[in-house]
């Protein structure tokens, strides 16, 4: 092991930041700015890989699998978080994106030592939510081997599902595992060790990207307005903003939008269909249905953009 990790570029010392201790605050702020730099030039290099990443995770949805993401540290919590805030934000059902991380909810808040060691705890973790081959896997770890992440993707391998992985270092034993590899080589940190800052920056651009464009692709949006059909205004002030946000794009009051929505269950995407198309609800639906949700699609089939 001693070998195996000496060789991973997020484990050497970075040689720009050996006197950091002796930097005033502003100069540290300054070099760990240049560093955070480089991460996103090291993104744009992947973006073939990321892309078939993105493609396979659309499919997963759009075959009635789910998608889930295992880590352990700043990795886990990462993916816990992304799949945390599509609830919200694309409205969908709770467990169609899951993010599972070594130790459970409470290494959210407090780390738990040599959880990510317990490679058979991400097997049972996955076997909780009746993980099977219709889902799909992707392990996140900084280093590309966290034997807790890796031996759960050996067991979605074993089912048949499909296995992702975005990690920090190259040619990893994760990676070999993947069917869709995702290596972001962001090289030495500021501080020896400390992944959370480069590496996990580069993971959360990742899945950013990742879960952003998959939600797109599957119709959450028009133009670049979300219009998902589960996401339903939770206080007055976002209740409000789809309403001008509707208004706006439609070019009409906001009192007409207003009765529209209220009366079609403050549903998005329908309303501007509806608006836009002069369709009823039924017809709307039904032209929504065929074009998979994808409103933007749908309406250019009728001339309107």
């Amino acid at each position: 092991m001693r070998e195996d990790l000496a060789r991973l570029e997020t484990e050497k010392r970075n040689m720009e930041t050996v006197n950091i201790d002796l930097m005033s605050t502003e100069e540290i702020v300054d070099v760990i700015n240049r560093e955070d730099q480089t991460v996103a030039l090291k993104i744009a290099e992947k973006k073939k890989e990321i892309t078939a990443l993105t493609d396979a995770y659309v499919r997963t949805i759009q075959n009635g699998g789910r998608v889930f993401y295992i880590g352990a540290g700043t990795s886990g919590r990462l993916g816990f978080i992304d799949a945390a805030e599509l609830v919200p934000t694309y409205g969908i059902p709770d467990e169609l994106v899951v993010g599972i991380m070594a130790g459970g909810l409470p290494a959210m808040r407090r780390a738990k030592e040599f959880a990510e060691d317990h490679e058979d705890e991400g097997i049972k973790d996955l076997q909780a939510y009746d993980f099977n081959k219709k889902d799909m896997l992707i392990g996140v770890a900084a280093s590309g081997r966290t034997p807790y992440a890796k031996k759960a993707m050996e067991y979605a391998k074993e089912l048949g599902a499909v296995v992702g992985s975005i990690v920090c270092a190259s040619d990893t034993e994760m990676s070999k595992i993947a069917d869709y590899p995702v290596e972001i080589v962001t090289g030495p940190e500021v501080v020896l060790g400390s992944t959370r800052m480069k590496a996990g920056t580069a993971e959360k651009l990742v899945l950013n990207l990742v879960s952003t464009t998959a939600f797109i692709r599957l119709g959450h949006t028009y133009k670049n307005l979300l219009v998902s059909e589960g996401k339903k205004p939770t206080t007055l002030k976002t209740y409000y903003r789809v309403i001008r946000m509707i208004a706006e794009e439609c070019k009409v009051s906001e009192e007409a939008v207003k009765e529209v929505y209220d009366a079609n269950d403050q549903n998005a995407k329908i309303t501007i269909c509806m608006i836009k198309s002069g369709l009823n609800r039924e017809d709307a639906e039904a032209l929504l249905k065929k074009h998979n949700g994808r409103m933007r699609e749908a309406l250019l089939t009728l001339g309107i953009e």
